[in-house]
């Protein structure tokens, strides 16, 4: 069985309710980047020993926030030696708008799961895109690169919907079917 990991930074526990969903369908541990950006070093053992990483962050102010910027940057030393090269990497995000420039954090995702020399694995999800669409339907925010959330900014982590969290789900069982391929 793959060895997958979740890293993620959480400012107000919504990021942490996706967290949990991917990796509840990836058989996925948890790795939290705390409040001042860091990981403790049993969580880079574990990114080092991962087959696939998944990266989550909020957007904030269109891009991830400074904690999982800091996080990024402190991977230089795994990139310096392609340490993560070949893992399979995947990224999500959740904002308070429908729009929110979430595009904009996973392609920040993207960009450093190549500078690591990584795999990306998108959501493989159609988007609920039809008249008869609702709003707790799979893929209702409707991305291909990662999942994406909205959550509105008055709402608490227990608020996210439905449809975001099962989208985050099945994003991690993707993930997990994607890495037992390669690991073949």
């Amino acid at each position: 069985m793959s060895k997958i990991v979740v890293v993620f930074h959480s400012g107000y526990g919504h990021t942490q309710r996706l967290a949990e969903a991917v990796a509840k369908g990836a058989g996925a541990d948890l790795l939290a980047i705390d409040a001042e950006g860091n990981l403790p070093e049993a969580a880079w053992a574990a990114l080092n020993a991962a087959d696939a990483i998944v990266m989550g962050s909020p957007t904030y102010m269109g891009t991830v926030s400074w904690q999982f910027k800091k996080f990024a940057d402190a991977s230089s030393k795994a990139w310096f030696t392609q340490a993560w090269k070949d893992k399979v990497f995947a990224g999500f995000t959740n904002s308070a708008t429908m729009n929110g420039d979430k595009l904009s954090t996973l392609h920040y995702l993207f960009t450093l799961a190549m500078q690591h020399s990584g795999i990306w694995v998108g959501t493989g999800l159609m988007p609920s895109n039809s008249k008869a669409a609702q709003r707790n339907d799979v893929n209702y925010v409707g991305s291909f690169s990662g999942a994406m959330a909205q959550t509105p900014s008055d709402a608490s982590p227990d608020e996210i919907p439905v449809g975001d969290l099962e989208t985050a789900r099945l994003f991690g069982q993707r993930v997990a079917e994607v890495t037992e391929r390669f690991k073949r």
